[in-house]
């Protein structure tokens, strides 16, 4: 995907001093605390990793549009509960504009404002369809997993915070032998508020016992603009999703990419 004009104001660059100490994570139940790895471990040169992550301490990813694609899993699940709710099914293009937004404001834009009250119930039928359809529907996008393997292997504490629950985030790690290089997940199902407040940012930074100002956040949505510029976490938008270049150059950011790919030299060919 190529950058467009709109893009090129992006990039601007946080200058951050890392000088505390990392502290051990707290325990939880979705910290892998078998795989901590502490920076010391890190080469000296890292010349395959792209300067804006490269002097990061953690890196955060959100998880739809970003590592990976579930989209028609997605499409399928909501037009599943829209039908249980009497109401008609949505466009494909229209649902995808919606991923990343917690289930409520989805159901709000794609059948209106009026049918806000009845979110709970829009959830539980979209849960149940995606038991089904979900993990068998997600599919990491090109270059993901060198990635995560490579940012792991150099010493990087890694991440997910994601709208999504976070047992299909795990399901699809899994399924991939992408697990053991996560060490933090935060899912919709751990926060109170969902993105673009900066709970689950903050929650997954505390989890490391890294300052946020110390991790970096990649993600490809206005929500994720919003919850990195409130949590005061750098950012790196990626194109991969939706969200025009344009609206995310309303942001402050680190660099914008065409893909997570870009974060290793080579990765989509790997």
């Amino acid at each position: 995907m190529l950058v467009g004009k709109g893009a090129r104001n992006l990039h601007r660059r946080y200058r951050t001093r890392y000088h505390s100490p990392r502290r051990p994570f707290p325990r939880s139940s979705f910290v892998r605390e078998d795989s901590i790895v502490g920076t010391k471990n890190r080469p000296e040169k890292l010349a395959a990793i792209h300067p804006a992550v490269a002097d990061a301490r953690a890196v955060l990813f959100d998880f739809d549009f970003t590592l990976a694609d579930s989209s028609g899993g997605v499409v399928i699940c909501v037009n599943h509960a829209l039908s249980r709710l009497g109401l008609p099914e949505s466009p494909g293009d229209a649902i995808a504009r919606t991923i990343g937004l917690d289930l409520t404001t989805a159901l709000a834009i794609l059948a209106g404002e009026e049918q806000r009250p009845r979110g709970d119930e829009f959830l539980e039928h979209f849960r149940w369809k995606a038991d089904e359809v979900m993990v068998d529907g997600t599919f990491f996008l090109p270059g993901a997993g060198p990635v995560l393997k490579t940012l792991h292997a150099a010493g990087y504490p890694l991440g997910i915070v994601s709208t999504k629950g976070r047992r299909r985030i795990e399901a699809a790690l899994d399924r991939d032998g992408l697990r053991g290089t996560i060490e933090v997940i935060v899912g919709g199902d751990d926060v109170s508020r969902y993105k673009p407040d900066p709970e689950g940012l903050n929650k997954a930074a505390g989890l490391m016992g890294i300052p946020t100002g110390q991790c970096v956040y990649v993600g490809d949505s206005e929500v994720d603009a919003r919850a990195a510029e409130a949590a005061g976490m750098p950012f790196i938008p990626v194109l991969s999703g939706t969200t025009p270049s344009g609206t995310l150059g309303e942001y402050p950011c680190r660099a914008v990419l065409s893909g997570v790919q870009e974060i290793i030299a080579g990765a989509q060919q790997t």
